[in-house]
């Protein structure tokens, strides 16, 4: 019998982790550039995102601040879609695997 010590993972713990990640553990990552202005990032993430013109705006700042800005959270199926979307608008943006 295998015996685990504390810390460590066994096998269907781990795929445990790897289910939820691929639920819930992506992030929607739109960055900085020095091309698309404020209204059309803004315009973008209320179409194809659901935001409100007021947590767009907020987006919007944290983007052109720190670079880049994590404007949503889900399952990679979820965010794939929208990361598509935004980038055929001539914004960039990539899904992440946010840490655990």
């Amino acid at each position: 019998m295998a015996s685990t010590k504390p810390g460590f993972s066994t096998d269907s713990e781990q795929d445990t982790d790897l289910l939820t990640l691929e639920d819930e553990g992506c992030s929607l990552v739109v960055w900085n550039d020095e091309v698309n202005t404020f209204e059309w990032v803004i315009e973008t993430l209320m179409q194809v995102c659901g935001h409100s013109h007021e947590q767009a705006e907020q987006c919007s700042y944290f983007i052109h601040y720190k670079g880049k800005y994590a404007v949503k959270q889900g399952s990679y199926d979820d965010l794939k879609p929208m990361c598509d979307a935004i980038t055929e608008r001539g914004i960039a943006a990539t899904v992440e695997v946010t840490a655990a």
